[in-house]
C-alpha cells in the first residue's frame, strides 16, 4: 500500500525520536501497538459476524432418493408399446420393398 522499506522506517523513527524525546517514545509504541491489535479484533469481529448469516443461510445439502424401478407388468397384461404416429415408423423390409417398387414402376 504505502511501499515502506527499511530506510524509510528508519528514518521515521529518527523523526519520532526527536519530536517526541526518548522518554515518550516506549509509551507512545505501546499505544499504537494497542490501537493496532484492538482494530485487528474489531476487524476479524466483523468478518466472523458477516460471514455467519452466510454460512447458515446455505441450504443443507439434501439427498435425493434412489430412482425406483419400473415393475413388470402384473400377469395377463401385456405391456404397451408405442403406436407409430402417422405411420412415420417404417422397418427397413417395409422401406426396402417401397423403394422396389418405385423402381419397377418408372
Amino acid at each position: 500500500m504505502f511501499n515502506l522499506g527499511f530506510p524509510e522506517l528508519i528514518l521515521i523513527l529518527i523523526i519520532a525520536l526527536v519530536v517526541f524525546g526518548p522518554g515518550k517514545l516506549p509509551e507512545i509504541g505501546r499505544a499504537v501497538g494497542k490501537g493496532l491489535s484492538e482494530f485487528k479484533k474489531a476487524t476479524n469481529n466483523l468478518m466472523s459476524d458477516v460471514n455467519k448469516p452466510i454460512e447458515s443461510a446455505a441450504p443443507p445439502s439434501v439427498q435425493q432418493p434412489p430412482m425406483q424401478t419400473i415393475a413388470e407388468p402384473p400377469a395377463g397384461q401385456q405391456p404397451l408399446a408405442p403406436e407409430p404416429v402417422n405411420g412415420a415408423q417404417t422397418t427397413a423390409a417395409e422401406g426396402d420393398a417401397a423403394k422396389k417398387q418405385e423402381s419397377e414402376g418408372r
